[in-house]
């Protein structure tokens, strides 16, 4: 991997494949590059992918503490390496983080894809803890990366306590507890939006095109916070994918990059 170095100093690893327009993949929570891999050499075809560990995560180093902006930096950082401008493509609370990068950074975006961002506006689901990050913070410091994972599995995704026993016989778990510090990170990402109440009208400032994307098959808050969103953006619009769910960016990344590369030149992807 190649890697450039942040305005605070962290060094952020990533991958460059392919020609074309730049597009950045930005992850979600408990993932790396690696989860985005076959969406990238999808995409590679059309653009040139820049597919990068956020900090924290794989060959990507951190800081002492978080924020929210070091992120923001980090995405601006890999635009100036591919020439000043770019597209972003964020997945889940990755797409709010790339819906911040695109208030604080202006033109420097110049089309903004969001795969199913999970906020949370009304009871159709159970809202986030109000403690959430904190308990998240505590976990990790007592050394309990699993029972941190855990955690974000039942109470950010709302999976059921049955299906977790069966989930930590899969190596993937590991992987994900090598992540566990960075969960309460996307958990300040998301900030108050999976409180139970409308997404706030004066936190964004997108005059971007934008794409939000929800699959056919996932959860309705996920169709409903998409179409307010997209309410709340005025160059935006909610797209459905057929036969789809949150899993698409690992489990249909053709269906992604076809929808991606249909909203910017109006042709199917072969």
């Amino acid at each position: 991997m190649e890697t450039i170095i942040s305005k605070d100093g962290t060094k952020i690893a990533y991958e460059k494949q392919g020609n074309g327009p730049a597009i950045i993949l930005v992850s979600s929570a408990a993932a790396d590059h690696k989860d985005a891999e076959q969406l990238a050499q999808q995409l590679s075809k059309h653009f040139t992918v820049y597919n990068y560990d956020r900090r924290g995560r794989g060959q990507s180093t951190d800081a002492s503490e978080y924020a929210v902006e070091r992120e923001i930096e980090d995405i601006e950082a890999l635009i100036a390496e591919a020439g000043g401008n770019s597209f972003l493509f964020g997945s889940s609370s990755g797409a709010v983080l790339a819906l911040e990068a695109s208030t604080k950074l202006g033109d420097k975006i110049t089309n903004l894809f969001l795969y199913e961002p999970p906020f949370i506006i009304d009871n159709s689901r159970p809202r986030v803890p109000s403690d959430y990050v904190q308990r998240l913070n505590e976990l990790i410091e007592e050394g309990r990366r699993s029972d941190a994972v855990e955690y974000f599995m039942s109470e950010a995704l709302g999976i059921p306590s049955e299906y977790l026993d069966h989930m930590k016989a899969d190596p993937s778990w590991e992987v994900m507890e090598s992540l566990a510090h960075t969960l309460a990170y996307d958990g300040m990402i998301m900030g108050e939006t999976q409180s139970g109440n409308p997404l706030p009208t004066n936190r964004w400032n997108v005059n971007v095109p934008t794409t939000i994307m929800i699959g056919e098959n996932s959860e309705p808050y996920f169709h409903e916070a998409a179409k307010s969103l997209a309410e709340l953006l005025p160059l935006a619009k909610y797209k459905t994918l057929p036969g789809q769910d949150h899993s698409a960016v690992m489990m249909a990344p053709n269906v992604l990059a076809n929808a991606v590369v249909k909203c910017i030149w109006q042709v199917e992807y072969v």
